[in-house]
């Protein structure tokens, strides 16, 4: 039973990491834009944050210390210095539509403007870290989160003819009217939101907080081929949803009731309050990752006491810069900037971070000083390497797709 409950970690990651208001969007937009022509990326995005996933829980349960802990030690304070700067950016960018996210799903269900909620969803976040057990917020927010299920359950009830949904997942194609930049460009920002980069920050750091050891690799395995799987599950089922509903209306996804609306047509009031709680508890569950995740690389690269499992007078520091970071948040989103604008932006800067991310994972996966017989063999090097290759690729691509396509106009 302990064990059945520990894989709740990766229940909590992959919804709050998939499935955060990221993926809803993202999935979504795609979806509804694309149809099926980009279901390869989500699969290219799952298996990649298998890879380095398991990198990041096994240096944890094995060395005892967070992967961001060894990326100064190893690659030095320099280059360490511009990880946690970018990381900060991106992971400050998706706390912020995080944030948003929870608004507007209340705005769904009160139908009171989601700017007078921001405040109150800041109050909450924090409180839940402040006060909350690591157990208990990971297991009540990640299993809360399943409530997206009813997203398979619509693409059910919505009857596709499955022989053509496979026949374009399996032979992709740019749909007439869109151009090739424009196509890349949001299957880079699709691939982004599957390996975005504070989900292996939280996950190793959450490894640490639950005391993972040599004997946990069993735990932390299964927590990522069957939670980081299942939110790629979820997320598909999201784009899937769009595709079949609002791609052939010709509707665009530019509101967090268009992402819902193929549940409420499908299944009624009943599915569309199933997954108004879900979206609520997989964008609360991401916004105390990311708020999380600030607080644990800052703490981790200068050495600081970190964690909710330590004293708050003893991590004092660690937790300021957690409210710092909501505080920020809550700010820019009560600019009244455009929320699925900063989900789109964040995304597309996390596709740029992606290298400084994950090389170190690699890097410190492989040393045998922290990880002696338990380091990366072939297999996992050459599944590591390769989608180094591929993050490379997405991070010098992100920018330039973006200028040249207007952000996807």
């Amino acid at each position: 039973m302990k064990r059945l409950l520990a894989v709740t970690l990766g229940i909590l990651t992959a919804i709050g990491g998939f499935v955060d208001i990221g993926d809803l969007v993202a999935a979504s937009l795609v979806g509804a834009r694309f149809g099926f022509s980009l279901v390869w990326v989500l699969l290219v995005g799952v298996v990649g944050i298998c890879v380095y996933a398991e990198m990041a829980g096994r240096v944890a349960a094995v060395a005892g210390r967070p992967t961001f802990d060894l990326v100064r030690e190893r690659l030095g304070p320099r280059t360490a210095l511009a990880n946690l700067v970018g990381s900060l950016l991106v992971t400050g960018l998706t706390l912020a539509a995080e944030l948003a996210g929870v608004a507007l799903a209340i705005e769904l269900i009160s139908s009171v403007a989601h700017l007078l909620w921001v405040p109150l969803v800041g109050f909450a976040v924090w409180l839940v870290i402040w006060r909350t057990r690591f157990e208990t917020m990971e297991r009540v927010f990640g299993l809360a989160g399943l409530a997206l299920v009813v997203f398979v359950v619509a693409v059910y009830r919505l009857d596709p003819a499955w022989g053509s949904v496979l026949e374009r997942v399996t032979h992709p194609e740019v749909p007439g009217g869109e151009g090739l930049p424009t196509y890349f460009y949001y299957a880079i920002a699709l691939f982004a939101s599957a390996m975005t980069p504070y989900e292996v920050f939280f996950f190793s750091s959450g490894g640490i907080e639950e005391k993972w050891k040599r004997k946990d690799l069993i735990t932390a395995r299964i927590n990522v081929f069957l939670g980081f799987p299942l939110g790629g599950f979820l997320a598909l089922s999201i784009m899937a949803a769009a595709a079949l509903l609002l791609h052939p209306a010709g509707i665009a996804v530019e509101h967090l009731s268009q992402v819902v609306l193929p549940v409420g047509y499908a299944l009624g009031k009943l599915g569309l309050g199933l997954v108004l709680i879900g979206v609520f508890a997989a964008t609360f569950g991401a916004a105390l990752e990311t708020a999380l995740s600030s607080g644990y690389t800052v703490a981790q690269y200068f050495g600081w006491t970190w964690g909710k499992t330590a004293a708050p007078r003893t991590a004092s520091r660690f937790h300021a810069v957690v409210i710092v970071a909501l505080l920020a948040g809550m700010t820019l989103v009560l600019t009244g900037v455009d929320p699925v604008m900063v989900t789109e932006y964040s995304l597309v800067f996390a596709a740029v971070a992606l290298p400084l991310t994950y090389l170190p994972i690699l890097v410190v996966a492989n040393d045998p000083e922290y990880m002696g017989e338990a380091r990366n063999g072939r297999f996992a090097n050459l599944m590591g390497g390769l989608y180094l290759v591929v993050v490379l690729m997405a991070a010098v691509a992100a920018i330039p797709l973006m200028i040249a396509t207007k952000a996807g106009l």
